[in-house]
């Protein structure tokens, strides 16, 4: 009889916390809750903002590529780079003299780089075709990840048509599992901010946020006082010197010291006992110190009333909200957005993502270990391929090789050197000094004014070397001696190995070498040759 009447005492115990629990939830408001099931899109507006643009990113209904329910799906980002936006309308309500909890869950499969993953609350109305970024919003919330360095929880209110960011930096998770993030704003402006129902930060709107000014403020003008005593101990004035103190010397001779054998006072001096500390010493006196008795502490600046606040009892209240919105951008697409929950109770929303945390957290990470398996596996055979094929490639190179350095070797010598350059005024130069050299064979007036009076003209050009020209003129008399010699040295000139003139005769083509030898080659009146070398 006895273990009947405990059953039914532990019996009517669990009625009466079953019953109490379905009376607080019972009580409890869910103002929109959505698991993306079927006939979502019935409730979701998909925005086309960017579309026209080209920077509209799509949605995908899915769990992902790894999750511990494959049937519990979400809405997946699914295009890289690109603006994604969508709402859903919800029934209007406001947080006036009730709690506000926001809680959704996020998974970011891809390594996102830069992007989003936070959803939003927006106030009055909201052409959903519309929805993008520059639409306003009451609340801001979730993660926001950028490189190695940005890895924010934003929570951001509007009040007064301004958004105000918290002060402080929270960080989000950036691994690659599911994970809910909740919000919690309070009748009397406090506030919580939970992942996978642990309190990650709490506090207040008044100072967590730059809202309001403060309530108080240091006053700088205030002064310490002058009898304010700061000092925690003090020298005890009953403290005296001992007697014979200061003659207690600080070194005394070592008594175990010994004169050396080999000590030679003649040579050495008068031995002395070396210095050791005296361990009697112990430094100068100094009173002893005792509690002061008129210690008021360290002194601070005083805090007073901030004249310019001025408090609004409704700080937490937000515009009537309408609708429900996720409008990020992402450099890499990927992210699962699911359980999204607005209602008035912690309790509830805890109880639902314990629910679907701890059921599928373990799963959804086999899961996720399974995958990056085979991931490795896939990345290790395609770099296999390529490395065979990278060597088929060096093969083929090689076998080539000969016909291959035949061409290089052909392509030097087909250069021109760096200083293969002739400019106007020493082309000009040159091609003067050729042409005096081929019309000296022709009746020209200078010609037969030199033969008229007996004589007779040389002109010879003279290659030193590539870039080195000489140019001579000679006049002799009839007997073979010489009367006149003009030498134009033309100097270093950077020319092309092969000169092309053109001239009243016809093209003239001086092939020039840098094999050609210091004695140089030439053309004279008397010649029979052109240009020998």
């Amino acid at each position: 009889m006895a273990e009947i009447a405990l059953v039914s005492e532990l019996l009517l115990l669990f009625l009466t916390l079953y019953s109490s629990f379905l009376i607080h939830f019972a009580v409890s408001e869910i103002i929109f809750e959505e698991r993306f099931e079927d006939g979502w899109e019935s409730r979701w507006v998909k925005s086309d903002w960017k579309r026209s643009e080209g920077k509209a990113g799509s949605f995908k209904h899915t769990a992902g590529k790894w999750s511990g329910d494959p049937d519990d799906r979400g809405l997946q980002t699914s295009t890289d780079a690109r603006h994604f936006a969508i709402s859903a309308k919800i029934p209007e309500f406001t947080n006036k003299n009730r709690t506000l909890v926001v809680q959704y869950s996020i998974k970011f499969e891809q390594d996102i780089e830069c992007g989003g993953g936070y959803i939003k609350l927006h106030s009055g109305y909201v052409n959903q075709k519309k929805f993008g970024g520059d639409t306003p919003y009451s609340l801001m919330f979730g993660p926001d990840l950028c490189g190695s360095q940005t890895k924010k929880l934003h929570v951001i209110l509007s009040y007064q048509g301004q958004n105000y960011p918290i002060k402080k930096d929270l960080q989000c998770e950036t691994d690659k599992l599911t994970h809910f993030y909740t919000f919690i704003l309070r009748p009397d402006a406090s506030y919580s901010v939970l992942v996978d129902n642990r309190e990650r930060e709490s506090g207040s709107m008044y100072t967590d946020w730059d809202i309001l000014p403060p309530r108080k403020i240091k006053d700088y003008n205030a002064k310490k006082p002058a009898d304010w005593d700061d000092r925690e101990y003090i020298d005890d004035p009953n403290d005296v010197k001992p007697e014979g103190y200061d003659s207690i010397p600080a070194e005394i001779p070592d008594p175990k010291a010994k004169e050396p054998d080999n000590w030679d006072e003649d040579e050495d001096g008068i031995w002395r006992r070396p210095k050791i500390p005296n361990p009697a010493y112990k430094g100068p006196w100094k009173r002893k110190k005792v509690k002061n008795p008129n210690y008021k502490g360290k002194w601070k600046t005083p805090w007073i009333d901030n004249p310019e606040f001025e408090d609004d009892p409704d700080l937490y209240v937000l515009k009537p909200i309408k609708y429900v919105g996720i409008e990020v951008w992402q450099v890499k697409a990927g992210s699962v957005y699911d359980n999204i929950l607005i209602c008035d109770d912690p309790e509830y929303a805890k109880h639902v993502a314990q629910e679907i945390f701890d059921k599928n957290k373990e799963a959804e990470k086999e899961a996720f270990e399974e995958a990056e398996k085979v991931r490795r596996a896939r990345e290790e055979e395609e770099a296999q391929r390529a490395r065979e094929e990278g060597e088929r490639r060096r093969r083929e190179r090689g076998h080539d090789r000969k016909y291959r350095d035949r061409e290089r070797a052909r392509d030097k010598y087909r250069r021109h050197d760096r200083r293969d350059y002739l400019d106007d005024y020493h082309y000009d130069k040159v091609k003067l000094m050729v042409y005096k050299c081929i019309t000296a064979t022709q009746m020209n007036s200078e010609l037969r004014y030199y033969r008229q009076q007996g004589r007779t003209l040389h002109r010879k050009l003279t290659i030193l070397n590539q870039h080195h020209f000489v140019f001579e003129e000679v006049v002799s008399s009839g007997f073979g001696a010489q009367i006149g010699r003009t030498r134009t040295d033309l100097g270093k000139i950077n020319i092309p190995k092969r000169i092309k003139f053109r001239f009243l005769f016809g093209w003239v083509r001086i092939p020039l070498d840098m094999k050609v030898p210091r004695t140089g080659a030439g053309y004279n009146t008397n010649g029979s040759g052109w240009f020998q070398y």
